[in-house]
């Protein structure tokens, strides 16, 4: 997996959008202005949103990822070969769990996304 396929993955999701927010070839995906993905400009792998410090110690205690530089402990670092199904996964999850995080009026505001 690699840049191409994280962000076909991130930008099919209802009301995601990509910014640059530092300069420098930064993909951080959005839903209503809060991130869930991120891809730095030279760090291999997406980071992602878990809903604990505790999850994301989790997943990285099996190997699944490791922590993410720069961001809280509950982010986690995905690398590049990761499975695409496992990829996928995270990368959804991070999404429902920013998305469900916004305000009503924010998630009315979207576009439906099956649950």
């Amino acid at each position: 997996m690699g840049r191409e396929t994280i962000n076909a993955i991130c930008g099919a999701l209802p009301g995601a959008e990509s910014s640059d927010p530092w300069g420098g070839g930064h993909d951080a995906w959005k839903v209503g202005g809060k991130m869930f993905a991120c891809i730095g400009a030279v760090t291999p792998g997406v980071s992602v949103k878990t809903d604990s410090i505790e999850t994301a110690q989790m997943l990285i205690d099996a190997g699944v990822g490791v922590k993410a530089p720069y961001f809280h402990r509950s982010w986690l670092l995905l690398p590049f070969d990761t499975p695409e199904d496992e990829l996928r996964h995270r990368l959804e999850s991070s999404y429902r769990l920013v998305r469900g995080g916004l305000t009503r009026k924010a998630q009315a505001a979207l576009p439906p996304f099956p649950a």
